[in-house]
């Protein structure tokens, strides 16, 4: 197991730690206002200070956390679930019309931003937690589709996949049987980097106020509102971009050491 494995699981392990813990107790009632007490810094009362409306500020963190895990997760969810049978599909039919179908949607989809094409998304369908997951969700098809039509076309050739051939298995049972299991460690390691971009994306959307929508605490809404406190009180700022810059970090990080846990070629090169 590697350093950055290790690392990366302590990191996400405290943010789904935060997340979990916020359904059943926080410091404070993430959306009780206090106005004398606003614009605190940390301080034993406040550890991570409050914003303009006297807000405590971990407390909103916490439940912060679980709006961008559960949207990050259900987003990577959704592009896996229908991504990867297209890729499969692919594949499968390399060189078919099915194939240049799924490839030249992919195209269309990859030519524009990822964040403009949520952003239109969520524009189109309104702001709110339910479409930035849609929206999310619809830019990661095309990457696992991708991921896993390059990760599959090599082992169509393999011995193994001509012998289930002879054995009378058809194309869609192959790619579920035999397939499937050997591309289901890459697949786990493009889901993380995924499930971080996701974070990204969530975040960036709530930020133009078309995630998450008040009362429910946002990472990205939290850096909107401090960027016209930034010179009174910059804990507003400091403490949301950290909780978005360590949770990615410690995603990647997992993501690479999976990578290389799994990979039995690295593991050796390692030895």
């Amino acid at each position: 197991m590697t350093r950055s494995l290790i690392l990366g699981g302590v990191l996400s392990a405290l943010v789904l730690l935060a997340a979990l813990l916020s359904f059943i107790w926080t410091p404070y009632d993430h959306t009780a206002l206090n106005i004398p007490a606003k614009l605190q810094a940390p301080n034993a009362e406040h550890w991570l200070g409050t914003d303009h409306f006297g807000r405590d500020i971990l407390s909103m963190i916490m439940v912060g956390a679980r709006t961008s895990i559960a949207v990050a997760l259900v987003a990577v969810g959704i592009g896996m679930g229908l991504g990867v049978p297209l890729g499969l599909a692919a594949a499968a039919k390399r060189g078919s019309w099915l194939d240049e179908g799924i490839m030249r949607a992919n195209d269309l989809v990859f030519a524009f931003p990822s964040l403009v094409i949520a952003i239109l998304i969520t524009a189109i369908l309104g702001a709110g937690a339910v479409n930035a997951i849609i929206a999310i969700g619809i830019f990661n098809i095309p990457v696992f589709a991708r991921v896993t039509r390059g990760a599959v076309l090599s082992l169509w050739q393999r011995e193994f996949i001509l012998a289930a051939r002879v054995a009378g298995k058809g194309s869609a049972r192959i790619s579920v049987e035999h397939i499937l299991p050997n591309v289901a460690n890459l697949l786990i390691v493009q889901g993380t980097i995924q499930f971080s971009l996701g974070i990204l994306a969530e975040a960036g959307l709530s930020y133009v106020g078309l995630g998450a929508q008040p009362p429910v605490p946002s990472w990205g809404r939290m850096l909107a509102d401090a960027q016209t406190m930034v010179s009174l009180a910059p804990h507003m700022a400091l403490v949301p971009g950290c909780a978005i810059i360590l949770t990615v970090l410690g995603l990647n990080l997992m993501g690479d050491g999976l990578r290389d846990w799994l990979d039995p070629k690295l593991r050796e090169g390692r030895t």
